[in-house]
């Protein structure tokens, strides 16, 4: 069955807004779970711009479900995560001028340096994530590296669906998502777990969870922001509907 992962980096990002404690992103992962999430999702970033280090401490100890870290390959993170052990450790490109990340890993190019990141994080018992384009060559480096799973980028195909109005039809939409499909097809092949997420939201999720094979999305600003409406809980509960609908076998 497909699973959720919720990202609730975004209400950390409202309470640095007043550098408060408030809304609080440890109490949202308790009502993601309650929603019916299977995992948290956060990204500790080096600029400690929105999730910090109390923050991860005390969703480690607390949260329910698969805690999901997304760091960049830097040692001070690899030293975080080993210490932490998250379910899993998602490799992501961080830059300091983006408001979120905006690409995948360019795992063909740093492929010598990010076998070493893997190897130890493997070796402190952690599942290994990258996440990467829509680009076979970039799943075939990954599977070298040794990544247990690849989560494809899904930035370029929400972009083409709001660019069409959700009209597959055209056929810029229809070979985006078929860039994902086919980058999932050797994910797979390769024995690693295909997972994806970015700019996914209430309009444009079911094609992306319908995919063959695919296994978990992993959704941040979309249920965070339809929370301001709903509330947590029904917000997740009700993206987790959506997902489960679209991924359910036909008879």
């Amino acid at each position: 069955m497909i699973q959720l992962g919720v990202n609730i980096d975004h209400v950390a990002t409202v309470r640095q807004a007043r550098r408060g404690d408030e809304p609080d992103p440890v109490r949202a992962a308790h009502e993601a779970e309650l929603g019916g999430a299977d995992g948290i999702t956060v990204h500790l970033r080096e600029d400690r711009r929105h999730i910090q280090d109390r923050d991860i401490d005390l969703l480690r100890a607390l949260v329910k479900v698969k805690l999901n870290l997304e760091m960049a390959a830097t040692d001070e993170m690899v030293r975080i995560a080993c210490r932490l052990r998250p379910h899993t450790a998602m490799l992501v490109p961080e830059g300091r001028q983006e408001v979120t990340t905006e690409g995948g890993l360019d795992v063909i190019t740093h492929t010598h340096d990010l076998k070493k990141v893997v190897a130890r994080l493997r070796k402190a018992g952690l599942i290994v994530s990258a996440f990467i384009d829509p680009e076979p060559e970039q799943a075939r480096a990954a599977a070298a590296c040794r990544f247990d799973v690849c989560e494809v980028h899904t930035g370029p195909y929400a972009h083409a669906f709001a660019r069409c109005g959700g009209d597959f039809r055209r056929s810029d939409l229809a070979d985006e998502l078929a860039r994902v499909a086919d980058t999932g097809a050797v994910i797979r092949s390769l024995g690693m777990r295909f997972n994806a997420g970015h700019a996914l939201n209430y309009h444009n999720v079911q094609p992306v969870a319908a995919l063959h094979g695919i296994e978990e999305l992993h959704i941040g600003h979309a249920i965070v922001s339809r929370a301001i409406y709903t509330g947590l809980r029904e917000a997740v509960r009700q993206m987790k509907h959506l997902m489960t609908e679209a991924a359910a076998p036909t008879s």
